[in-house]
């Protein structure tokens, strides 16, 4: 069944600068290259300087113009965050836009981060509240839009508020979950803090639905030597037009977030259509466990005491 074409218009983006993590492939260099093709400065921080030359060759063949630049980051790594934090502040320029996109997902066994979080809530939570911290000044300075990529798995299961580090009894899908509903929760948090505080920085998130992106393709790095049954299942109903979307499409819900001019602070953005799988982007309900203020406190408080790294108030 032919699929109907679904896209957006992103604005202008001219002399902005925009860090998208997780930009070496997939959801993440699709994001990059729109915003190249809209005039920014995009900014590529990636764990593997191989994919990310190559990326690099991507967006430039689709951009000529582009203005694209590697950075080095690893989110499992703290140390590693705070030496981008470190260049970046020592360049002094204002950052406009930060894509929140970089992640892992469901590792057969539990995997555990250079700093021995598990790996999951270790890079797709911690890494990027870290990076935020250290970013923060710059991000006020360029009064900038930050968008966190969670997913439709932070409307299930639960924080592990006992073990958050799922040392007593591991379980993939439910550990991936607390990562997505903890960052989901920071983002929400920060956009409230900045009200409250002046900041200037506009906090919101979006999910990119259901598409056969490379999240559950075969992953040696975490221990996944070939795709999943469900990613099969997933790229057949997606080739024929199907309920799910396709990678092109699920890169939108975050595009849209980041830039459109009427998206707004604390909101989700996902795919509209049945089940929020696929379909065009637009602001959902925000999932009920991302709504408590009491939860978002807990783990941005929890999150400064892992990471070391505080966010000023002030």
């Amino acid at each position: 069944m032919p699929r109907t074409p679904i896209d957006i218009t992103v604005p202008d983006l001219s002399g902005q600068r925009a860090v998208v993590t997780g930009a070496s492939d997939g959801i993440g260099l699709g994001i990059a290259t729109r915003l190249a093709a809209a005039g920014a400065e995009v900014l590529l921080p990636v764990r593997n300087p191989r994919k990310g030359q190559a990326a690099i060759t991507t967006v430039e063949r689709a951009v000529p113009t582009a203005n694209v630049a590697l950075h080095a980051l690893d989110l499992s790594s703290l140390d590693s965050v705070a030496a981008l934090g470190q260049t970046l502040l020592g360049e002094g320029r204002p950052i406009h836009l930060l894509v929140n996109n970089a992640g892992v997902m469901t590792p057969p066994n539990r995997q555990s981060t250079a700093d021995g979080f598990e790996l999951q809530f270790g890079t797709n939570h911690l890494g990027h509240f870290a990076l935020v911290a250290h970013l923060l000044p710059l991000l006020r300075a360029g009064a900038a839009r930050v968008t966190s990529q969670i997913s439709i798995a932070a409307d299930q299961h639960a924080i592990n508020w006992s073990d958050l580090n799922w040392e007593h009894s591991y379980s993939g899908a439910k550990s991936y979950s607390q990562s997505k509903i903890a960052l989901g929760l920071f983002g929400v948090e920060l956009d409230r803090r900045s009200r409250a505080g002046g900041w200037g920085i506009t906090s919101n998130l979006s999910h990119p639905g259901v598409a056969p992106t490379n999240l559950l393709a075969a992953r040696p790095e975490v221990g996944r030597a070939k795709q999943t049954p469900r990613r099969r299942f997933i790229s057949a109903l997606s080739s024929r037009g199907i309920l799910f979307g396709t990678v092109e499409t699920a890169k939108l819900p975050a595009l849209y977030a980041a830039t459109a001019p009427d998206a707004q602070g604390g909101r989700l953005y996902g795919p509209s259509g049945p089940g929020h799988l696929g379909g065009p982007p637009a602001e959902q309900k925000l999932y009920s466990r991302l709504a408590g203020t009491d939860d978002a406190q807990r783990i941005w408080q929890i999150s400064e005491e892992l990471t070391k790294v505080a966010i000023p108030g002030d």
